[in-house]
C-alpha cells in the first residue's frame, strides 16, 4: 500500500500549512516526499499520525528519546512540576541539582544550562575566544553544530558550497574547515592557523552517523595540547547514548562539552548545556571578574526552567540507576541491527556502507569504504536513497534524513522492530533488483 492512500488527512494539512509556513514545514528536514505526516502522539518506539497511522519510529525526538517516547519517571516528574510552576526567573532548586548531576555525567568542574544545543555551541566558542585571545575555529566537514553563523559551514556537500544564504564573509572566513577521521590531514590545515578551539562530533550526526576513530580524538587532544587550542566535543546527540557521554567511551577528555536536547529529559525546549573545565568556566562568573569587559557573556530567559532541569535531572537519575540494563541492550541491539543491514546488501551484492555505534546506525548507498563525510556523500546514489526511504514510509517505518539516513534506536526499540526493518530492506532491493 501506498503512503498517499493511508495518509490523506496529512496531505490536506500539509496544504493548509504551505499558506502559512515556508515550504510548509517548521524545519526543512521535516519535509518529505511527496509530504509529512503529521504526529498526534508518540510511545515508546511508535508514533501515530492524524490518519490513525502507526509508524516505528527511527527518528526518536532527533536521537534525544533514549528511554523511548512517553518514559513514565520523566512524564510523572513533569506532571508534578506543572503544579508547582515552569519559568519562574528566578533560582530554583532543580537546577542546582540538574547541575551536580550533569557535571557528574560527564565528569567536568562547572555547568551552565543553554536553551538549546546550538545556543551551547555559540557560547562555547565564545569562551574558548576569550581564554585564549584568538580568533579562528577548526570545525569538521559533515559536522553539524547548529545553525550559528560562527560554525555554519561545510555542513552539507558539496563543502565549497556555502551552507546557508545570510552569511557574511568575515565570519566565514573565521572556521577553518577539517577533514573528519584524517589526523595527518587536520595537521596540515592548522600549521599556519592560530585556533581558539576545534569542535568535533566524537559521532557525525547530519554526515550519516559517521564514528570517529579512536586515535583520531586521542590524536586531537595531543594537537590541542601542544597549540594551546580548546577541544569541544560536542555532545548534542553523543551525550547520553553512551554511558557517561562519549568522552567516556574514548576515553578522551576535552576541555568543553556541549549537550542539548537529552539534557532537558528528552522533551523539552529550553535544554542544553555548556560544560567545562574550572580554568575556562570561571570566565563566567561575575563575582571574580567585575567588570563586564572582562569576562564572557552568558544568559537567557528560559535557561534553568524548573521544569527543564527537573525533566533533565530525572533523566540522568535514571540512567545512572538503570544504566547495567540500558546500555549493554542499546549496544547488543545496535550491532545486531548492523550486522543484518550489511548481511542484507552483501546477499543481494548492493553498494552500501554501513556506518553507526551502539544505538547510532546509519547506511549509505555509496561505492564510499572509509568513514569519511566527504567520500561518502561524493559517491552517494541518491536516487536510490530516495526511493529506500519512499518504500520504508510505505511500510510504516520511518527516519531521517532521506539522502542521509541516521537512525536512533531506544531502548523501546525490540528485536522483532530490528527483523522488521532488515525484511522490509530486503523487499526493496529484491524490487530493485
Amino acid at each position: 500500500m501506498d503512503y498517499t492512500d493511508f495518509a490523506k488527512k496529512s496531505k490536506e494539512l500539509y496544504e493548509k500549512a504551505k499558506k502559512f509556513l515556508p515550504a510548509g514545514v517548521t524545519y526543512l528536514i521535516r519535509h518529505i516526499e511527496p509530504y509529512p505526516f503529521y504526529v498526534t502522539k508518540a510511545k515508546g518506539s511508535r508514533i501515530w499520525d492524524v490518519d490513525g497511522n502507526e509508524y516505528t519510529d527511527y527518528w526518536m525526538a532527533h536521537g534525544a528519546a533514549v528511554l523511548g517516547h512517553g518514559y513514565e519517571p520523566i512524564i510523572e516528574a513533569i506532571k508534578e512540576q506543572l503544579e508547582y510552576g515552569i519559568h519562574f526567573g528566578w533560582c530554583n532548586e532543580w537546577e542546582i541539582r540538574w547541575a551536580e548531576a550533569v557535571c557528574g555525567w560527564f565528569d567536568m568542574d562547572k555547568v551552565r544550562p543553554t536553551n538549546s544545543g546550538t545556543e551551547a555551541n555559540m557560547y562555547a566558542i565564545r569562551l574558548a575566544r576569550a581564554y585564549t585571545g584568538r580568533r579562528k575555529v577548526g570545525k569538521f566537514a559533515g559536522g553539524w553544530h547548529g545553525g550559528y553563523d560562527g560554525l555554519h559551514k561545510a555542513v552539507t556537500y558539496p563543502y565549497d558550497k556555502p551552507a546557508s544564504l545570510g552569511l557574511t564573509d568575515c565570519v566565514q572566513n573565521d572556521i577553518v574547515v577539517l577533514p573528519y577521521n584524517d589526523l595527518e590531514g587536520v595537521y596540515d590545515r592548522v600549521k599556519n592557523e592560530e585556533l581558539a578551539a576545534i569542535i568535533v562530533e566524537p559521532v557525525l550526526g547530519a554526515g550519516g552517523a559517521i564514528p570517529a576513530e579512536r586515535d583520531f580524538l586521542k590524536g586531537l587532544r595531543e594537537l590541542c595540547d601542544e597549540r594551546g587550542i580548546v577541544l569541544i566535543f560536542d555532545e548534542v546527540i553523543t551525550g547520553f547514548r553512551f554511558y557517561k557521554g562519549a568522552r567516556y567511551y574514548y576515553n578522551v577528555k576535552p576541555d568543553i562539552i556541549t549537550a542539548g536536547k537529552a539534557v532537558g529529559g528528552q522533551y523539552f525546549p529550553g535544554a542544553g548545556a555548556l560544560c567545562g573545565i574550572e580554568e575556562i568556566m570561571e570566565l563566567l562568573d561575575h563575582t571574580k571578574r567585575k567588570n563586564f569587559w572582562e569576562r564572557a557573556f552568558h544568559g537567557g530567559t528560559y535557561t534553568g526552567n524548573a521544569l527543564t532541569m527537573r525533566a533533565g535531572y530525572v533523566l540522568i537519575s535514571e540512567l545512572e540507576r538503570r544504566r547495567n540494563e540500558v546500555y549493554p541492550y542499546l549496544d547488543s541491539l545496535g550491532e545486531e541491527f548492523m550486522k543484518k543491514l550489511e548481511e542484507v546488501f552483501n546477499d543481494y551484492n548492493v553498494e552500501a556502507l554501513v556506518t553507526g555505534i551502539s544505538s547510532m546506525i546509519g547506511f549509505h548507498f555509496t561505492k564510499a569504504k572509509k568513514l569519511n563525510p566527504e567520500e561518502i556523500s561524493k559517491y552517494r546514489n541518491a536516487e536510490l536513497m530516495a526511493k529506500c526511504h519512499r518504500h520504508m514510509l510505505n511500510n510504516k517505518i520511518v527516519y531521517l534524513s532521506q539522502q542521509s539516513p541516521h537512525l536512533f534506536i531506544s531502548i523501546a526499540h525490540t528485536r522483532e522492530d530490528v527483523e522488521d526493518f532488515t525484511r522490509a530492506m530486503e523487499e526493496f532491493l529484491k524490487n530493485i533488483k
